[in-house]
């Protein structure tokens, strides 16, 4: 049934709207199924692209409040290492340092900082920040800034976006409620892993 899903065309009752933003044809087909099979539970959710690195916010209704580049995981990749959130940075192995691609149940938390993060993954520690400036030779603010995704892979597994965008954006989609991050695979499909993904219910917490 979802793969159906992901071959239809627009006509359905419910559509995911870009607007005039553009995007790549699988993040408009996986809007789309979420918007068709209210996958996301009526909750704003986020389309994650790793090939693009770039990010895409959408209310509940599945109209798009706005998208922005990212920095990902600096390894390729969509599992996660086992036992990889109870390390400190330093002894994530470089092979491990990857964005996971799945379905999550994400809400607005603080890190240990208290600055604030949409977290994602707490077992794996993955969540979606502000940009973090890092050393200077990684360059991370300038990399955002970059014309292309060439340059985008520098975190150890957390998504990196501008802070305006965060603050004007990410928050006020996610005040007040829990949501749904998708993050889109690199090694696959994405009809190919959500097809085969068991659905988490999205009034978990």
């Amino acid at each position: 049934m979802l793969a159906a899903l992901f071959a239809t065309d627009a006509g359905a009752a419910t559509s995911a709207d870009f607007g005039d933003h553009t995007a790549s044809p699988e993040v408009r087909q996986v809007a789309q199924w979420i918007s068709e099979s209210a996958d996301n539970a009526g909750r704003p959710f986020i389309l994650i692209d790793k090939v693009a690195a770039r990010v895409f916010v959408f209310n509940a209704a599945g109209k798009l409040q706005g998208d922005a580049a990212a920095l990902l995981g600096s390894a390729r990749g969509d599992r996660t290492a086992a036992g990889i959130g109870k390390l400190s940075l330093g002894a994530i192995r470089p092979e491990d340092r990857t964005t996971p691609a799945g379905r999550f149940v994400a809400h607005l938390d603080q890190d240990i900082h208290g600055r604030s993060i949409l977290l994602i993954d707490y077992d794996a520690s993955i969540a979606l920040h502000p940009v973090v400036p890092g050393t200077p030779k990684e360059r991370r603010a300038e990399r955002l800034r970059s014309a292309t995704p060439d340059d985008n892979r520098i975190s150890f597994g957390c998504i990196n976006v501008p802070p305006e965008f965060f603050n004007t954006v990410v928050r006020p989609a996610f005040r007040r409620t829990h949501g749904i991050v998708y993050i889109l695979p690199e090694t696959r499909a994405a009809s190919e892993l959500f097809g085969n993904q068991a659905r988490v219910p999205a009034s978990a917490t």
